[in-house]
């Protein structure tokens, strides 16, 4: 299972602060790997793609015109995401405003 850590926070910069959503975290397959499922239904657009770290439903970001990510955290409350671009590490909590890495990143 990946562990994650407080990577900074929403600028980006080193930070004292915790995040208290890291157990929440579980290795999951992600729901598609085609892109966003919301997009997928709906026949809409994304720029990029987001895992949730909780249960895998794949959104797009805050720059795709949909923000599916970011909603699927205000419908159901799972804080966690990680970038699901190629070549990307790095995550997100919604709740706590922190980046994250993997903690074998560090």
């Amino acid at each position: 299972m990946t562990a994650w850590t407080v990577a900074g926070d929403a600028d980006g910069n080193p930070t004292t602060k915790t995040c208290d959503h890291l157990d929440r975290a579980v290795d999951i397959r992600p729901s598609t790997r085609r892109g966003c499922e919301d997009c997928l239904r709906e026949g809409t657009r994304w720029m990029h793609l987001r895992e949730c770290l909780e249960c895998g439903h794949i959104g797009c970001c805050d720059n795709s015109p949909r923000r599916h990510a970011t909603a699927h955290w205000h419908t159901v409350a799972h804080a966690l995401v990680r970038s699901y671009e190629p070549g990307e590490e790095w995550g997100w909590c919604y709740a706590d405003e922190l980046f994250l890495l993997p903690e074998d990143a560090l």
